[in-house]
């Protein structure tokens, strides 16, 4: 099967900033590619001036919401380090059955790889013993500021590589073969508590953190 691949751009993030710029980036993902019968619910950032539209299922929600729970666990396990966030979609095939077994596997079709440079800016603390920066405060200020607008800019930049991809790559998604609401199953993937590295693949892992399918319909 073919499975296309999505490397976002890279985004470099202060570890409260996580939360939102996940958010942002999974449901606009998951909303383009639920392929069924949604209740579009626009959400206004609680950080950024950007809109974004979720699926307005709660279930999904609170499953997005657990993985990136566990990945901000991970980031204060790891501090300022680069880290990927992979959300793939699949399909559920039966094997050729043997003697011995019956079984099933997953036939990954798209692969959504998030990539986040996690800082700490506590690094500035070396500012304050300089004495000609009293005024460090006040450039502090806007030093964060001016990183923010970076980082919205850069985020709105993924948003839009997003779009561009799910507007150009339609070839590869499955084809539905139910009447039920038209979903497929997905997966989050975080880095383990032992993982200190990036750069690794869905396919590499066996301690994966599985979803079931969103229901679109309450």
């Amino acid at each position: 099967m073919n499975c296309e691949v999505c490397q976002l751009k890279e985004l470099v993030v202060e570890p409260f900033e996580i939360r939102e710029v996940l958010r942002c980036i999974l449901h606009t993902i998951v909303f383009h590619r639920a392929l069924g019968l949604v209740r579009p619910k626009d959400v206004d950032s609680e950080l950024f001036e950007i809109t974004y539209v979720q699926c307005g299922d709660a279930e999904l929600e609170k499953k997005i919401e657990e993985k990136i729970d566990h990945f901000i666990g991970w980031v204060d396990k790891h501090p300022n380090r680069k880290s990927q966030v992979c959300l793939s979609f699949y399909e559920v095939k039966s094997k050729q059955p043997t003697w011995f077994s019956n079984k099933i596997e997953r036939l990954h079709w798209e692969e959504w790889y998030v990539n986040l440079h996690v800082v700490n800016s506590k690094g500035h603390g070396k500012f304050r013993q300089n004495k000609a920066a009293v005024d460090h405060g006040e450039n502090s200020v806007e030093e964060r500021s001016s990183r923010r607008a970076v980082l919205e800019t850069s985020l709105r930049d993924v948003l839009f590589q997003i779009i561009k991809f799910v507007n150009e790559r339609k070839d590869h998604i499955p084809q539905v073969s139910n009447s039920e609401v038209i979903s497929f199953p997905y997966e989050i993937t975080i880095p383990s508590s032992s993982d200190s590295s990036f750069g690794w693949h869905t396919d590499m892992f066996k301690r994966m953190l599985q979803t079931g399918h969103p229901n679109m319909l309450s």
